[in-house]
């Protein structure tokens, strides 16, 4: 009887148990971040076809770029677990509360990057795949082994790596690079700093705790203040490009300049009103900014 029992008590334990542990896994690869990764990802090889590409395709690329991201994020996790048990906001991930072993950790990132290169060169091509390896590569190597804890200008050069997914989308579906694809980069690439920056702002005191160099903390707020408009002006001039080199049309060209307007009138409000409300605004609508921007490529894409 007691032997039933305690059969029945395990049974009963498994699932909350398995609940934990994929929780765990998944809090490692940073969902919430790689979701815009492949909104962009699906964009760009959605402007490279002008439409859809065949979902065979298109599941192919978002899993080997889902799992590229992944393991990135993974081995940034293990690479950072001190640091992350210092501050108030990274605390809480699984290697901090001890929820897997740090091993583990370090070999399901390196499974992740391995699973998406063999997907890339399988149902893919070779292109995306040296891209989507590179990319892991600079932001293991690169970003979170030496920038990051080393220059102010760490997500500056850094913000490189979360560009790549568009160079990847439009790769898969044309098996080479464009000028337009470059310029999709570009966006990304010079949308990065201000976005972090912004968060820097409301988390400058974990960072410093944690000596990380960011800009708020080496440089001072007013400093990141200026940095923030001056980045947004060259996100917003970039974005009209697409316009002038005609990979977009007159519906992407007004997106583009009200939802640039609006980012750099938050930017400024910024540096005017310096609060970390006003950060909290800036660094949310940011999102929404790469968001909507792409989802208007598709579109005026496909309409054109």
């Amino acid at each position: 009887m007691q032997r039933v029992t305690a059969v029945i008590a395990l049974k009963g334990k498994l699932p909350s148990h398995w609940r934990s542990m994929v929780s765990a896994y998944m809090n490692l690869v940073k969902p919430h971040v790689t979701v815009l990764l492949l909104g962009t990802t699906l964009a760009a090889m959605v402007v490279a076809a002008g439409e859809l590409p065949s979902v065979g395709l298109v599941l192919a690329t978002l899993l080997g770029g889902a799992m590229a991201a992944g393991g990135a994020n993974a081995i940034n996790c293990y690479y950072d677990r001190d640091i992350d048990q210092i501050m108030s906001r990274t605390r809480n991930r699984t290697l901090p509360a001890q929820r897997l072993k740090h091993s583990h950790a370090l070999i399901f990132g390196l499974g992740l990057g391995v699973a998406s290169a063999i997907i890339f060169l399988r149902f893919v091509n070779a292109l995306s795949a040296f891209l989507s390896v590179s990319a892991l590569l600079f932001y293991v190597i690169v970003y979170t082994m030496w920038l990051k804890r080393t220059t102010p200008q760490n997500i500056v050069i850094g913000g490189a790596a979360g560009a790549v997914p568009v160079l990847v989308g439009w790769a898969a579906v044309a098996n080479t690079i464009s000028l337009t694809s470059l310029w999709m980069f570009v966006i990304i690439f010079l949308w990065t700093p201000p976005h972090f920056w912004a968060l820097s702002l409301l988390l400058k005191k974990d960072y410093a705790r944690a000596h990380i160099p960011m800009l708020p903390v080496v440089a001072g707020e007013n400093a990141t203040y200026r940095q923030i408009i001056l980045y947004t002006l060259l996100l917003v001039a970039a974005s009209l490009i697409l316009f002038g080199i005609h990979a977009m049309g007159y519906l992407y060209l007004v997106a583009a300049i009200g939802l640039g307007a609006g980012l750099l009138a938050l930017a400024i409000l910024l540096a005017c009103r310096r609060s970390q409300k006003q950060a909290r605004v800036m660094f949310w609508f940011s999102n929404y900014y790469l968001a909507l921007i792409f989802a208007v490529m598709v579109i005026d894409r496909t309409l054109r």
